[in-house]
């Protein structure tokens, strides 16, 4: 792929300081991006990143903020058109997850839940989203989970909510496509970031075991698909669901 595809171009990644995001940030400015990455509380590990995508000769904010509440993601949205200008690519990594039996679930953590994995989405995606029809131009990688395809007896609310960012994905890809926006949705199997130590040993023992490729992922990985789904080497891609688990899950062709 040509540098061309993100040399000057602006990319905001909701939690863009850890994890998937992280990798997506530090992959996509080396190739020539404007990097705004967000993140809720952990400014130091923020500074931190910036400082090593700055020391590499890349572009980099950082922006504080809680996606799952609207006028904060649009003052994310703000902050980066005020550093960079429009905005051209959004990847949305941002997320939780809670383990916790079916039968434990309740309110508060179920709204927890959706109120970041869900309305999060909706809120970042639907601040970017006017200004992308306005400029027939837009890409964005929302990022949900295997969790979403297959039963989790554990992650109830969690599955449900990353099926949900599934469908609007789908949806918003439809609506928009005659814009030139292009959505599609990345669900990684469990990868090496900080959210997959909420699983005991014995159950990353137990998803290794059950993956073909015999491994967990690293974020460096999934960041590649990411990159992928943005550049112009997938313009015939919209709306897809784009599964990277070492082989844990196969959607059916």
């Amino acid at each position: 792929m040509a540098t061309s595809d993100f040399s000057g171009k602006t990319v905001l990644i909701t939690g863009g300081t850890r994890g998937i995001g992280k990798a997506v940030a530090r992959r996509l400015a080396s190739e020539g991006a404007n990097v705004a990455a967000n993140y809720l509380s952990r400014r130091d590990d923020a500074e931190s990143m910036q400082d090593e995508i700055e020391q590499a000769g890349g572009q980099c904010v950082i922006i504080a903020g809680d996606v799952s509440q609207p006028e904060q993601a649009q003052q994310i949205v703000d902050g980066t058109r005020k550093a960079f200008g429009p905005i051209d690519m959004l990847v949305h990594s941002a997320g939780i997850s809670i383990v916790e039996p079916a039968t434990d679930v309740h309110w508060k953590t179920w709204k927890q839940t959706m109120d970041v994995n869900l309305d999060g989405t909706f809120n970042m995606v639907y601040a970017v989203k006017d200004e992308m029809i306005e400029r027939s131009f837009g890409r964005i990688v929302t990022i949900s989970s295997i969790a979403a395809l297959r039963e989790r007896e554990n992650q109830v609310h969690y599955s449900a909510s990353k099926a949900a960012v599934i469908a609007m994905t789908r949806c918003c890809a439809q609506a928009w496509a005659r814009h030139n926006i292009r959505l599609n949705c990345l669900c990684p199997g469990l990868t090496e970031t900080e959210m997959a130590h909420t699983l005991s040993p014995e159950v990353h023992r137990t998803i290794v075991a059950a993956t073909p490729i015999g491994r967990i992922g690293t974020p460096e990985e999934l960041a590649s698909v990411a990159r992928f789904l943005l550049s112009e080497e997938s313009s015939f891609m919209t709306g897809q669901t784009v599964v990277a688990s070492g082989g844990r899950v196969m959607l059916p062709g």
